[in-house]
């Protein structure tokens, strides 16, 4: 059985297996994660799911962001929402897939500290979801079959948890085997008018793997042929696809990349070449007459106005940050697209409203067969005195080929929580994920538990 070779993967994966960049490259979007997280705990959704879990309480045993104790598969969706809240979380580009790896940490952690996992295991542990989830979205993707990336995802969920727990072969497949079975989700989530549920699905898979693997540790069984049985995974969904688990790595996390913007991942090329355009020309806004934006197809069907709906309708922050013309409309007007940009006075102001009607997304074949290896795109901005200025791009800062340096990181960092933070705080964390191998989850859990008490 499949789910049996991969819980074997699960089983045999070693912190010795991973290379020195992987260890480098897990911190950095640990501590990455961990700035979205902190930087979303205003949230207007995020307090609804906090009282909700106050008021429901629940054994002490994981500890929340910001303060406070659940149980654990609270505790992984509540800190997962918080990494996925902001949409500034990692990504994964497959030909027919994207997901966002980190959306796993929220679920280790929380698992974690209930076994007081050490930082190695840890960081263990997550290589074996992001390489779960980055493999099968390569060679089993769902988008296209009217499925969310959240699927691959219960597998990877339920695999690291699986790991964190130190759970064997047998309960390690069977966790994987409830979560998959269990866990199939509509891509309807990310099409037409967006909702709350944007950024809360992969929560909700973070809630349901965690809570797979501890029904798996208990001795619930799932479905052994989850993968290649009748009306399974790839008869119901996926089609026909292989991995050999015996042969696979943990070095898939090298291949993830970086938001430098708060945006949608397959817009971050075309908003640094916008803001390069305009620092470059100098033209403002109301000298635009149009904006034409040519990008590879993934891009135009998903936030250009495609398959996935129009895009010149922005009403809410779901919206905004999934439309490539209002955030390149962000990008010349403010000069950034941050979370400030998703204010709901900002997203209602008559400037940004009425120059994103300005903006025409097209696919191109060229750009669409370079995709992902590349994010291309090119963008000409025509001006009213009949001016035109162009710049094309094929990445950006914090794409694999030009990846984020600790130094970036932990500016972005530090940006997103010095509010709820104080100096020495921030610094008690990123050293903490630094050098994660010289401390626990726990340790990790009660700094993250001063968040907003010591700013």
């Amino acid at each position: 059985m499949i789910v049996h070779e991969l819980a074997t993967f699960v089983k045999n994966a070693s912190y010795n297996d991973l290379s020195d960049e992987a260890k480098k490259q897990l911190k950095i979007r640990l501590l990455d994660s961990l700035g979205t997280a902190i930087g979303a705990i205003e949230g207007p959704p995020v307090k609804s799911i906090r009282e909700m879990i106050n008021d429901f309480g629940g054994s002490e045993m994981s500890s929340l962001i910001s303060g406070g104790k659940t149980t654990p598969d609270r505790a992984a969706f509540y800190n997962s929402g918080l990494v996925r809240y902001l949409d500034f979380n990692d990504s994964y580009l497959a030909k027919g897939e994207t997901c966002h790896p980190s959306d796993n940490i929220g679920s280790i952690l929380a698992a974690g500290e209930t076994v007081d996992l050490s930082g190695k295991d840890f960081l263990t542990a997550l290589a074996v979801a992001y390489q779960v989830q980055c493999r099968l979205s390569d060679e089993a993707p769902v988008r296209d079959k009217g499925f969310d990336h959240t699927t691959q995802g219960s597998y990877a969920v339920a695999a690291g948890v699986s790991k964190a727990l130190g759970l064997n072969k047998e309960k390690t497949a069977n966790a994987i085997s409830i979560a998959g079975t269990a866990l199939n989700a509509l891509r309807v989530t990310r099409t037409g008018a967006l909702s709350n549920w944007k950024g809360f699905a992969y929560p909700h898979t973070a809630f349901g793997g965690t809570h797979a693997a501890l029904l798996a540790k208990y001795g619930i069984t799932g479905p052994p042929a989850v993968f290649e049985g009748n009306k399974g995974f790839m008869d119901s969904i996926a089609g026909e696809f292989s991995i050999d688990w015996s042969n696979e790595d943990l070095e898939r996390v090298t291949n993830t990349i970086i938001k430098k913007y708060n945006a949608e991942i397959h817009s971050q090329s075309s908003l640094e070449g916008m803001i390069e355009l305009k620092e470059k020309h100098g033209f403002s806004a109301d000298e635009v007459d149009q904006i034409e934006i040519e990008i590879f197809d993934v891009a135009y069907h998903i936030i250009g106005g495609g398959e996935e709906g129009d895009k010149t309708i922005v009403r809410t922050k779901e919206e905004a940050d999934h439309s490539l013309q209002y955030m390149v409309s962000a990008a010349l007007l403010d000069g950034e697209v941050m979370p400030e940009q998703y204010r709901q006075d900002r997203i209602e102001a008559d400037d940004i409203q009425s120059l994103l009607q300005k903006v025409t997304v097209s696919p191109k074949q060229e750009y669409s067969d370079r995709f992902p290896d590349e994010m291309p795109t090119k963008l000409t901005v025509h001006l009213k005195n009949e001016e035109s200025h162009f710049i094309e791009k094929r990445d950006y800062e914090g794409f694999h080929s030009r990846p984020m340096s600790w130094e970036t990181i932990i500016q972005k960092f530090d940006g997103l929580v010095e509010p709820y933070t104080s100096k020495e705080l921030r610094e008690q964390i990123t050293e903490t994920v630094q050098n994660f191998e010289q401390h626990s989850v726990s340790d990790l859990m009660k700094l993250l538990a001063k968040v907003n008490l010591e700013s």
